[in-house]
């Protein structure tokens, strides 16, 4: 040992070493920081969360796509159909006047487009909206009620314009007059009674 090198003062520690603790008696123990095993797992496991939770989104956002691709497509047309609607109602009051005389041959050219039409509309995935039972609000739309004595009250007595359904979308609601019953009538008052 060198004379001048002194006992009590500490000897270098390399960079790359743990820390020491240095106890009273001289003796020298190891602090053990954070396992460096342990923080890598933790890493690792947020990295793989991450990546199911990234999984996840991108499997949902492929079903969306393919829904909302599939919709497009089932009801690309629902826009023209709108639109031809105003003509049916049309060709349908032409039909009335033309029945009138069901042996003419407008009539019956006019019947052969009715037929070609209705299978146009079937072949798209229109349907007629049902005219008849008991009024549904979500089908139906109510421009009038007659007093009927008959049956029940709201019940459709009959259609004043069609209702059309493209699939499982309501295209237009039917208008329809709808059944009311009559008010009850008060008791005629008797004489004396006072009112």
């Amino acid at each position: 040992m060198h004379a001048d090198a002194d006992p009590a003062a500490p000897a270098e520690i390399p960079d790359d070493a743990t820390e020491l603790d240095l106890r009273p008696n001289g003796e020298t123990a190891v602090v053990e920081g954070p396992d460096p095993w342990e923080e890598l797992e933790q890493e690792a496991a947020k990295w793989r969360e991450m990546a199911l939770r990234t999984a996840a989104e991108m499997e949902n956002l492929r079903k969306r796509t393919t829904r909302d691709r599939e919709d497009a497509i089932r009801y690309a047309n629902q826009r023209l159909l709108e639109e031809l609607l105003p003509v049916i109602d049309n060709f349908e009051m032409g039909m009335q006047a033309a029945a009138q005389d069901p042996q003419s041959m407008i009539f019956i050219g006019m019947e052969m487009v009715r037929r070609q039409l209705n299978e146009f509309l079937s072949s798209q995935g229109v349907e007629d909206i049902p005219s008849s039972g008991t009024f549904d609000p979500n089908l139906h739309d109510a421009v009038a009620e007659e007093i009927c004595s008959a049956g029940e009250e709201g019940r459709v007595l009959r259609v004043t314009r069609r209702g059309f359904r493209l699939r499982d979308r309501l295209l237009r609601p039917a208008s329809v007059v709808v059944s009311k019953l009559p008010a009850a009538t008060p008791p005629p008052l008797t004489e004396g009674a006072e009112a």
